[in-house]
């Protein structure tokens, strides 16, 4: 069982930056694949990045990629995302998610069982 408690949003000029914390619990938390999602209103819950395991690749969502960052320090049992050059676009709750398992459909909300409760991200113009 893992609990995922996401800090670290707030409100943003257009062009600034933010760094999402996810505070995990579990001893074995750096087998877990993570994730970040984000879901706007009214809208489906979105992928933004992943990272498979303790030493697993990275992967984005194509309209944030050379702007965010997935890492994880698994030590701390942390996962951050850092976000550069944000949108107005990029407005929404954005989620920590994590899973023992691979799943080939890792882009999905489906492959995760675990989640934070999220933290509001606000991007002004």
């Amino acid at each position: 069982q893992v609990q995922l408690v996401e800090s670290g949003g707030g409100l943003v000029q257009a062009g600034g930056s933010l760094r999402l914390s996810c505070a995990a619990s579990g001893r074995t938390f750096s087998y877990y694949r993570v994730a970040w999602f984000r879901q706007a209103p009214g809208k489906e819950r979105q992928f933004v990045a992943t990272m498979h395991s303790s030493v697993g690749g990275t992967y984005y969502a194509d309209r944030m990629k050379g702007r965010f960052t997935i890492s994880r320090d698994n030590a701390k049992n942390m996962v951050y995302l850092q976000m550069n050059s944000l949108r107005p676009e990029d407005t929404a709750v954005y989620y920590c998610a994590a899973d023992q398992r691979y799943r080939a459909d890792w882009g999905s909300p489906n492959a995760y069982d675990y989640w934070g409760q999220g933290t509001q991200v606000t991007v002004s113009s």
